[in-house]
């Protein structure tokens, strides 16, 4: 996949965020079971670290649970909006 390096790197300045571990993470996201709560939680423990937004523990439950429970769709928009909600 062919990008345009300067608008990840204006991304990357703006946000802060590794636009590589961005695509580490949507790789790893393609075939993880999200019906498992332990890969729930290790995706949500690595947004949080690449969104440099920490994560509380009743938070996390709380993802876990609307994506386990409600079968939400797991995508980083997903996480990075209920940690913005909070």
């Amino acid at each position: 996949m062919n990008m345009d390096n300067g608008f990840f790197k204006n991304i990357e300045k703006k946000t802060g965020v590794n636009m590589k571990d961005i695509f580490d993470l949507a790789n790893s996201l393609q075939n993880a079971n999200f019906k498992d709560e332990k890969t729930v939680r290790n995706v949500i423990r690595r947004v949080s670290q690449i969104a440099n937004k920490p994560v509380n523990k009743e938070m996390e439950d709380q993802i876990v649970k609307s994506i386990i429970n409600d079968g939400k769709k797991l995508d980083f928009n997903t996480i990075t909006n209920m940690m913005n909600k909070k």
